[in-house]
């Protein structure tokens, strides 16, 4: 509104000056155009009623000896009369108003005039800041022979016009400045009106959660079309609470499902053993034999092995369901991963601490969790490798910690970066595959990450930050 309102004033004030300008150079060349025909009479009059000379271009400078300057200042022009060949015979300029050195005419105004099918040639010239008109045309006898050349000129004086155009463009300016003014004023309120709406459907729709309930928008006084977004905005809130919960239940169900598959499959695999120890021990159960108390002593012990592996697989997806409880005390991570990592007791591994000392608030088994299974990761991931080598850099950053546990061994594909941290996926032939999934959510329970980079044939580098406090 406000580009709209400055660019009508702007179009304006330029078609106002063309205008005057327009209606300015008609007004001179019709006023020229009087004033010259009124000249023409006056000399015509002369030549044919009032003088006693005969007329012929050897007489015209005697004709009008006097009467020039009386026909010049009636008429407020300048008169000089020119034989057929251009040289001056009679001017009024030397009792003029404006001074000027009168020259013969030049061969292209006189040739010009020959060629012209009216007899007459208008100029305009700018001399010294001033606007003059002039004419040249024949002067002839009562038989309408050529006997000189008449020059007219004119000074324009538009100081008066010009006068007026600046008062009007300067009332015009002020009525624009307050049309401006009021514009912008307008255009403040109706935009503020109109954003307000806006606004709150805006604030509304940042706030909208997949997982949370939304609130609908309720609006006073609001324009119909700013009452059809929210209509639809509330219509999309009732479908998208209908569908998150339709999605919450699947996605439970599904969870359920899978792991139901994972435990079910999980449990098969030591019952199996179990099942086939038993059929053997019925079959080949001889009371009288003596070595009857070492086989149900070897019998009962793998019925206990695979019993033991029944429960490490509860206790691994109660691990996992479960949010680890956190114990945060002081301790001093540098000290406590070198532990962790003398468990192993592999000269794969390399240890380098950026820090001396490094002091945190974790839990400290929680911590030998997460790099014990970093690190075992890495190992089974290098155990192919002629040079195996597992590093681990422990530095502080900013306000956290940060562990760095790289190898050199198989890397990862495509394919199974996506699925690393899913629970029950594992690319070895053993294990359940719930030990990055356990310490992601451990690490995430502390506001930590954990992310990664692999390549395949060259390696894998995780790191974990953690924050100190």
């Amino acid at each position: 509104m406000i580009l709209l309102v400055l660019l009508a004033s702007i179009l304006i004030v330029v078609v106002t000056v063309y205008q005057y300008d327009e209606q300015t150079d008609d007004y001179n060349i019709q006023r020229f155009e009087r004033k010259e025909a009124t000249t023409k009479q006056t000399i015509e009059l002369e030549l044919r009623n009032k003088t006693t000379y005969a007329v012929n271009t050897e007489n015209l400078d005697k004709i009008f000896k006097e009467r020039i300057y009386e026909i010049s200042s009636i008429n407020k022009l300048n008169i000089a009369i020119y034989d057929l060949n251009g040289n001056l015979l009679k001017s009024s300029i030397a009792s003029a108003f404006e001074k000027i050195d009168v020259k013969p005419l030049s061969d292209k105004i006189i040739k010009e005039l020959a060629q012209n099918s009216n007899h007459r040639i208008l100029k305009n010239l700018e001399i010294e800041d001033k606007s003059y008109q002039t004419s040249y045309s024949y002067i002839n006898d009562s038989k309408y022979k050529r006997i000189g050349i008449l020059e007219l000129q004119f000074t324009q004086d538009n100081s008066e016009i010009e006068h007026e155009l600046k008062e009007f463009m300067y009332r015009l300016g002020l009525v624009y400045i307050l049309m401006f003014l009021i514009a912008i004023a307008f255009a403040f309120f109706l935009s503020s009106y109109i954003t307000r709406s806006i606004k709150t459907i805006s604030d509304k729709m940042q706030q909208t959660r997949l997982n949370e309930r939304n609130e609908k928008i309720i609006l006073n006084k609001a324009s119909s079309e700013i009452e059809v977004l929210v209509d639809a905005y509330n219509n999309m809130i009732d479908q998208l609470e209908e569908s998150a919960a339709k999605l919450a239940k699947s996605e439970r169900e599904q969870a359920w499902r899978e792991m139901a598959k994972q435990v079910a499959h999980e449990i098969k695999n030591p019952l199996t053993p179990m099942r086939l120890s038993v059929q053997s021990f019925e079959r080949k159960f001889n009371p009288e034999d003596p070595k009857i108390k070492e086989k149900l002593a070897e019998y009962s012990q793998t019925l206990i092995q695979q019993i033991d592996v029944m429960s490490s697989i509860a206790s691994a997806f109660s691990d996992f369901a479960k949010m680890p409880s956190q114990k945060k005390e002081k301790i001093e991570v540098i000290g406590v991963v070198k532990l962790a990592l003398d468990i192993f007791n592999e000269k794969a591994i390399k240890y380098k601490p950026q820090e001396p000392t490094l002091d945190a608030f974790l839990d400290k088994t929680q911590l030998i969790r997460i790099v014990t299974n970093l690190v075992k990761n890495a190992l089974q991931a290098t155990e192919k490798e002629e040079n195996p080598i597992v590093e681990v850099v422990v530095s502080s950053e900013n306000t956290n910690v940060k562990i760095v546990v790289s190898d050199n061994g198989k890397g990862m594909s495509d394919d199974v970066k996506e699925l690393i941290f899913e629970p029950k996926f594992t690319t070895k032939t053993s294990g359940m595959g719930l030990g990055l999934g356990i310490i992601k959510n451990i690490i995430e329970a502390y506001g930590g990450t954990i992310t990664f980079t692999s390549k395949e044939g060259e390696g894998t580098v995780f790191t974990v930050v953690l924050p100190k406090q």
